[in-house]
């Protein structure tokens, strides 16, 4: 593609805390397309976006509630309004406890179609039962498998079937010719995750990634740049 989705990882993190409003906003100044965030459940069953299962301050996210919960630290619905009056794209992973998807999953793409986002948002995740249950919620938002090691790709080939998954999302050291030719005749696109450099993005772009995800927005636009 002459053309990848590009994608600031939580935001630009260099100039701002990472999933918070004024990252997100920073990557499209940059020049990307949207981010990539988390979403995480509160004790309360508030959605809010986060990666760790700690604040930086060490208490655990499932013993908070909405009002315990840092002002400046957007929730699910602060950063889909957002997304839904920027026209960003965004990747929604769905991060995890334990295997067995709790009421986050359907509650994430219920309110990923609420907001009118349908088509602006792919939801990942590196546990395929997660995904499962987002195909059973809202099988028409795309979604994206996250690996993070080389899988034998028959075993790649079942996981994305079963979840119904559009995409694959490797770490960026995976993507190889022939994972690329698998993902074309499986009709897969293909998002390499975390991109922070410009050769790297530019090696990705000539072998036809779909997106790049990375915290350094002028290394991902290197992608774009021939």
């Amino acid at each position: 593609m002459s053309r990848p989705l590009l994608l600031g990882h939580r935001g630009v993190p260099a100039r701002h805390p990472e999933n918070t409003l004024p990252g997100f906003q920073a990557a499209l100044d940059a020049g990307l397309d949207g981010v990539e965030w988390d979403v995480r459940r509160l004790a309360d069953g508030t959605l809010v976006l986060h990666h760790d299962d700690t604040l930086s301050s060490g208490e655990l996210l499932t013993h908070l509630t909405r009002d315990e919960w840092p002002k400046h630290l957007p929730t699910l619905h602060d950063g889909l309004t957002w997304a839904a009056d920027t026209g960003a794209f965004v990747n929604v992973e769905l991060k995890h406890e334990t295997a067995r998807p709790d009421d986050r999953v359907p509650r994430t793409l219920d309110a990923i179609r609420t907001h009118g986002l349908t088509r602006r948002v792919i939801v990942s995740s590196f546990m395929p039962t997660f995904l499962r249950a987002a195909r059973r919620a809202v099988p028409e938002i795309p979604r994206g498998l996250l690996i993070h090691r080389t899988y034998p790709p028959a075993l790649i080939q079942a996981v994305m079937a079963w979840t119904g998954s559009a995409a694959l999302h490797p770490a960026h050291p995976l993507v190889t010719p022939a994972l690329m030719a698998l993902a074309r005749r499986r009709g897969w696109q293909v998002n390499a995750w975390t991109v922070n450099d410009p050769a790297d993005a530019r090696r990705l772009g000539a072998l036809g990634v779909h997106g790049l995800i990375g915290d350094v927005p002028a290394a991902l636009t290197a992608a774009r740049a021939d």
